[in-house]
């Protein structure tokens, strides 16, 4: 059912220059969703770190430096 409400308001929306609109605009937040959720392993909420590592915790690279010795 809800895929069916989808197209029907899909195919509403894409009549008009506003609903084009509309449905780039969700089709992009739908698409950073997705990829937000396969880096935090599925946790919406998270934050791009992994879900074994504390909050604060950070990746030291060598090859960068912080200008202290």
């Amino acid at each position: 059912m809800k895929r069916i409400l989808m197209l029907v308001l899909t195919r509403r929306l894409s009549r008009t220059p506003l609903g084009l609109i509309a449905l780039g605009v969700g089709w992009w937040l739908v698409r950073k969703r997705k990829e937000r959720m396969a880096m935090t392993g599925g946790d919406p909420t998270a934050g791009p770190r992994a879900p074994h590592q504390p909050p604060d915790a950070r990746i030291r690279d060598p090859r960068i430096s912080t200008g202290r010795r």
